[in-house]
């Protein structure tokens, strides 16, 4: 249940209470805090499963855009990523499942900070990036394949390999 306004946290136990009532995770968000934004202290409160979502932190823009998608217009840095992957971490450790979602979709910026969260967590990077992406978010180069750079390994040859070893060996397997 992803709950947003102050009062839900202004009496915590009897939000709490509610949600495992109903057998609810209490979902952690991370987001610019106004006045009358939720408090939360990003632990689960059921131990099925954890939910996190990262909208950003673009407060300048979040209430006052020209387009609906400027609110999440925000790349978070490895600094600020260090301690939700940390929380993550310690979720994962107490609940079935753990989820995290990142809702910083402008121009992708959701798919590079995944990547940089699930390098901070340990979790393996699978997949092919395109080039594009990581020449926009350099942090992503030392982190992930790109198609181009697949493309490429694929087309090189090793030293004193011919076209013809290659038949050679295919035909003997």
């Amino acid at each position: 249940m992803e709950l947003r306004h102050s009062s839900w946290s202004d009496r915590v136990a009897d939000t709490v209470e509610l949600l495992n009532g109903f057998g609810a995770a209490w979902t952690q968000i991370d987001e610019p805090k106004f006045r009358s934004s939720i408090r939360q202290n990003q632990l689960p409160n059921v131990r099925t499963f954890y939910y996190m979502r990262l909208h950003g932190r673009n407060a300048a823009q979040w209430w006052k855009h020209d387009a609906t998608e400027d609110r999440y217009n925000y790349l978070y840095s490895p600094e600020e990523l260090q301690p939700l992957a940390e929380t993550a971490t310690a979720a994962r450790t107490i609940v079935k499942k753990a989820y995290l979602y990142m809702n910083n979709h402008f121009a992708a910026k959701s798919v590079a900070n995944a990547v940089m969260i699930k390098h901070l967590t340990g979790d393996r990077i699978d997949g092919e990036y395109p080039q594009a992406l990581v020449d926009r978010y350099d942090v992503l180069a030392d982190l992930v394949q790109t198609t181009d750079s697949w493309a490429s390994a694929q087309r090189e040859e090793p030293a004193g390999v011919s076209a013809a070893s290659r038949r050679k060996t295919r035909s003997r397997s």
